[in-house]
Order: structure tokens, then C-alpha cells, then sequence
């Protein structure tokens, strides 16, 4: 129920979104990411993947974005690894990304939501956001094509 709910809502974002220019944000996803300064580890990813223009297309798209210490908290050589594996990369990048624009507003506990990898996160909202485990410490940063939620660990999909 909460999934045909979360995919309802999503298709209505995505069919009523409108242009970055009538928002006022006129920077897209990646544009955002590099100007706050706190994403340089996950636009090096998504740029080692090669999913900018994705990221940079229409959307809308949600990105749960990792910080750089949220990188750096990986075991390490896990983000080095990562880079030069572009199938892994791609599986976990795309894990922090769903369809639509979802603003935090849109959210409710126990929600799960399928991502553009194709497995779907838990969203819960009792005691602050949190996806699958991870905090969201800064919501709703919007940008011409989604917005970005800031989160403070990296998400892993199924295997």
C-alpha cells in the first residue's frame, strides 16, 4: 500500500514538475552538488560512473546525497575500489537516486520507495528522516531538475 502510494505521488511529481526557471533554481543536480562543497568524493564517483549527464538531464530526480564524510567513514580502500569498478559504482550511485522529486513534505514513516538501481529504500520519519539507517541532516535543497536530501552515511543496495 505504501509503495502505490509513494509510486502515485512520485508519477504526480513528475508529470506536474515544472521548468527550472519558473522555480527559481536555475543550477540542476551536479551544478548544486559542486557548489556546496561538501560532495567532492560523490561528484568524483558520479563523474567515474558516468552518470552526469544523467544527473544533469530533465529528471526530476531525488538524490540521496552522501557527504564526503560519509565517504570517508567507508572501510578503507572501499571508495578506491569503487572507482575502479564503474558496474559496482553505478549499482550503488544509482541506489541513492529515485525517480520524481520528492520533497521531505511528501514523506511518511515506513515508506519504501524504488530507486533508479531497481531495489528499494525505507524512509522513516519517527525521530527525524532517516533512509535505510542513514540520517538525513539537511532536507528539500532544491535544484532545476529534484532536489537533494543530504545524508550522512552511503548507502549499500541488496546484493
Amino acid at each position: 500500500m505504501l509503495r502505490r502510494t509513494f509510486m502515485a505521488a512520485t508519477a504526480t511529481l513528475a508529470l506536474t514538475a515544472s521548468t527550472a526557471f519558473a522555480d527559481g533554481h536555475s543550477k540542476d543536480i551536479v551544478d548544486t552538488a559542486v557548489d556546496a562543497g561538501t560532495f567532492t568524493t560523490l561528484v568524483a564517483a558520479v563523474t567515474a560512473a558516468g552518470l552526469v549527464d544523467t544527473l544533469k538531464s530533465e529528471g526530476p530526480f531525488t538524490v540521496f546525497a552522501p557527504t564526503d564524510e560519509a565517504f570517508a567513514a567507508l572501510p578503507e580502500g572501499t571508495v578506491e575500489g569503487l572507482l575502479a569498478d564503474p558496474e559496482a559504482l553505478t549499482a550503488i550511485l544509482t541506489y541513492h537516486v529515485v525517480a520524481g522529486k520528492v520533497m521531505s513534505g511528501d514523506l511518511s514513516d515506513g515508506m519504501t520507495a524504488a530507486t533508479v538501481n531497481g531495489a528499494d529504500v525505507t524512509i522513516m520519519t519517527e525521530g527525524g528522516v532517516m533512509v535505510n539507517g542513514a540520517n538525513v541532516v539537511t532536507a528539500d535543497i532544491e535544484a532545476s531538475n529534484g532536489v537533494i536530501h543530504v545524508i550522512d552515511t552511503v548507502l549499500m543496495p541488496p546484493m
